[in-house]
């Protein structure tokens, strides 16, 4: 129970429908769909729309995509990949022919085919009760007629500067810089082409005038993509058979490889092993083993995740509880592992910008839906006329040779945006998700274990400190008490203060027996969790 006489706030609760997502005007938008007899999968795909026009650093449409959907009454989650595929002539060949051994984000060859529309008109198609025409209006309005900069936009715009400079973003730079808080910004030309969207479905982004305009954007700056490749984008999104595992009575769902959910359902198998630690939530005890099974999982992620449509990704071997007890013997609550035992080598780029939502509706279907361009602002390339900002997704590849990663024609890359889902009995009990890029494995277990590990309603599981080992070195949020960071040093963890907080969380708890909604939302955010 939350004490009020601390600075917080308190979960939401409402019967007929909820949204929660990390821009005020996302979450009006789903609710207008819900109040307008749409169901939720209607509803997250307003708001994110909403969300790729006002929290433009970290999704558009010129990203990718990834939902888990609960369909009421029919005890199954279903699982859509939305991530876009690397050009037909992206081969490794020619990338050592032409003697580039590494990546660049900022480069055209880190974009990849963008999956989300694609993935929003598959799903619509299949679960929805209303058309892009329609959805898409509050984001067509947010882009024509402007709207205000948020803090934690306008910080994080603030950052990016010089990649837009170097992406010759110049309509991002009014005046030469980032926008102020409380700045109207406007984008006239997204407006037309979600106009053209709406109208047309997805065709009108991969094909005509918008996948042109792309095309020749990153054709200038030396990319491999054709209007070909945009072509076959179009048909892009997939089905695809959701992964799980049990935890606590639950069962947790996580869309498959090529996204890292996988290492989320793997966090919590060494976890449970455990139970509760004996110092609570942010005692040293149970931050160790959760920073040490992370180093762990980790390691596998760098050396076995990739796409499943072209190498195999052994799911069921790092799935299985005898090899998840095998890595949790390795952990020692005394001291740090001084060295991994050998399977891959962290050498992925950091990166913290994605949007997540969640909603559930009157009926009690459920959707987990997350959106993303990668790092801030994607590859910081404009296409000018069609007014889309490209993601940089292909800078998840490597360029190493027989790795199952390494990039390919019409290959997806090792993707970090991962949405959630907990089930119980076979029903939705929260649609959940944890924004923040390679941390999102950790925040989900992080998250879930808050709940039902130490009791914590969902605000407060939420709010809670965060802390992330990766890359050689613990980042732990000013929330951790400087005691518990003292102690981690002294066993032998390289400790150090986060740059920025880690990530950002939405969730609505689905309370069946009282025909009760209860949600919470990110307080690192700009956004809040609504409902009626």
């Amino acid at each position: 129970m939350r004490d009020f006489q601390f600075p917080g706030r308190s979960p939401v609760y409402a019967t007929n429908g909820m949204a929660a997502t990390s821009m005020p005007a996302s979450t009006l938008a789903a609710l207008d769909v819900l109040r307008a007899g749409g169901n939720a999968l209607d509803a997250a795909v307003a708001a994110v729309a909403v969300q790729c026009v006002v929290e433009p650093a970290s999704t558009g449409i010129g990203g990718d995509c990834f939902c888990l959907y609960a369909p009421a009454g029919q005890k199954k989650v279903v699982a859509l990949n939305g991530s876009g595929r690397a050009p037909a002539a992206a081969n490794i060949d020619w990338f050592e022919s032409h003697q580039i051994r590494a990546l660049e984000n900022t480069s055209a060859h880190a974009v990849t085919v963008p999956g989300a529309i694609s993935a929003w008109e598959t799903l619509l198609a299949a679960y929805g009760t209303k058309g892009l025409d329609e959805l898409l209006r509050p984001a067509i309005g947010y882009a024509e007629h402007g709207h205000p900069v948020h803090p934690k936009v306008g910080s994080d715009w603030v950052g990016s500067v010089a990649k837009l400079q170097k992406g010759g973003s110049t309509p991002f730079l009014p005046g030469g810089g980032a926008p102020k808080v409380g700045d109207m910004f406007y984008q006239p030309r997204l407006a037309e082409t979600l106009k053209a969207i709406g109208k047309h479905g997805a065709r009108a982004f991969y094909e005509g005038p918008v996948a042109a305009d792309i095309v020749a954007t990153l054709r200038a700056r030396g990319g491999l993509h054709t209007e070909e490749d945009f072509h076959n984008g179009r048909t892009a999104a997939q089905f695809v058979d959701p992964i799980s595992i049990g935890f606590k009575g639950h069962e947790v769902w996580e869309c498959p490889p090529n996204g890292q959910g996988l290492l989320a359902l793997m966090l919590l198998g060494i976890l449970e092993g455990y139970g509760p630690a004996p110092d609570g939530p942010l005692g040293v005890t149970r931050i160790h083993r959760h920073m040490e099974a992370s180093r762990l999982v980790y390691r596998d992620r760098d050396a076995f995740l990739a796409d499943p449509g072209q190498v195999e990704v052994p799911v069921g071997k790092l799935l299985d509880p005898a090899y998840l007890a095998s890595l949790r013997r390795l952990i020692r609550d005394e001291v740090a592992m001084e060295h991994l035992p050998a399977a891959g080598e962290a050498a992925l780029p950091m990166h913290r910008d994605t949007v997540y939502l969640c909603v559930v509706d009157k009926d009690g279907n459920a959707c987990s839906f997350i959106n993303s361009l990668f790092e801030g602002f994607g590859s910081g390339i404009l296409a000018h006329e069609s007014g889309v900002m490209l993601q940089n997704r292909g800078f998840g590849f490597r360029l190493e040779r027989g790795h199952p990663n390494c990039i390919a024609p019409n290959k997806r890359p090792m993707h970090t945006i991962i949405p959630g889902m907990l089930t119980k009995d076979g029903e939705a009990v929260m649609p959940f998700g944890v924004m923040g890029g390679h941390y999102q494995p950790v925040g989900h277990s992080w998250l879930l274990t808050n709940m039902l590990d130490y009791g914590l309603d969902i605000q407060e599981a939420i709010d809670l400190a965060r802390i992330f080992a990766f890359r050689g070195k613990v980042e732990a949020e000013r929330g951790i008490p400087a005691a518990v960071v003292a102690e981690l040093t002294r066993m032998g963890h390289e400790v150090a203060e986060a740059p920025r907080p880690h990530g950002g969380g939405q969730a609505i708890w689905i309370d069946r027996k009282r025909g009760v909604l209860c949600a919470g939302s990110e307080p690192r955010k700009d956004g809040l969790a609504l409902g009626y």
